[in-house]
């Protein structure tokens, strides 16, 4: 069954745009465009419904950098990275918030994920011979050398994905905790292993929006520290994006 050739394929349809070889995934709305704002992106339309947004920031040949997003959970997200590939993307970096599973990680801290622990259904249709899909070192290395640069701190670590926010249970955090997960999101798993299936290269920054560790639910959506930390990890990303050479 592993080797059943899908009916329904991505694909880079005619009037597509030409794109290079990097991707922003911003799964957050205002940061998405406050990117576009920024970067004086133009925004383009698709012959198919796969990307709700899409912007490009022109460059020379491989360096014309694309913008995407939002998105809300792993099917939507994994539509999308499929069209994103389809057209040529190589390498994805991927903004979006998470839950903290860990007492000393803070609304508005970074998470660096390393690894994702699969609790949602997409990545089974993906067979890569493991449900612990592992995000991209030389990526990774890349944000964290921003970081640095910027004087700032993430947490790395596993990260584990769900796909049922309301079946986040006492005894699933208190499993996921045993087992070092940093972390609780919705797209992660999922993206990282339709990237080792496609054999591009992917990677995120995370910011904290909520706390889980105490077995009670501590939203911080309104706080400041979450915008402030929000906008630190898009322009984060853009620049670690910006930062590869051209192909």
């Amino acid at each position: 069954m592993q080797h059943d050739e899908p009916i329904i394929v991505p694909k880079k349809n005619r009037g597509d745009p030409r794109v290079g070889s990097d991707s922003l995934m911003i799964l957050l709305p205002s940061e998405l465009r406050h990117l576009a704002q920024v970067t004086k992106a133009r925004r383009v339309a698709l012959n198919d419904a796969a990307v709700s947004r899409i912007y490009l920031v022109d460059g020379e040949g491989s360096r014309t950098l694309t913008l995407c997003g939002p998105f809300l959970g792993a099917p939507q997200a994994v539509m999308a990275m499929e069209k994103l590939i389809a057209l040529g993307i190589k390498r994805i970096w991927m903004l979006g918030w998470c839950g903290s599973l860990k007492t000393t990680v803070k609304v508005g801290d970074l998470v660096l994920p390393t690894f994702a622990f699969s609790d949602e259904g997409t990545s089974r249709h993906y067979p890569i011979g493991s449900d612990r899909p592992s995000t991209d070192k030389e990526l990774l290395h890349t944000i964290a050398h921003v970081l640095e640069k910027r004087g700032e701190t993430a947490e790395t670590g596993p990260v584990w994905t769900t796909d049922a926010p309301y079946r986040e249970t006492k005894e699933k955090v208190k499993g996921f905790q045993r087992l070092g997960a940093v972390a609780v999101e919705m797209e992660l798993s999922a993206l990282a292993t339709v990237a080792i299936y496609r054999a591009i290269q992917f990677a995120a920054l995370l910011v904290v929006s909520d706390e889980l560790f105490e077995y009670v639910w501590r939203p911080g959506f309104n706080e400041p520290r979450l915008k402030k930390q929000t906008r630190l990890a898009a322009d984060v990303l853009l620049e670690a994006a910006s930062s590869f050479s051209a192909d």
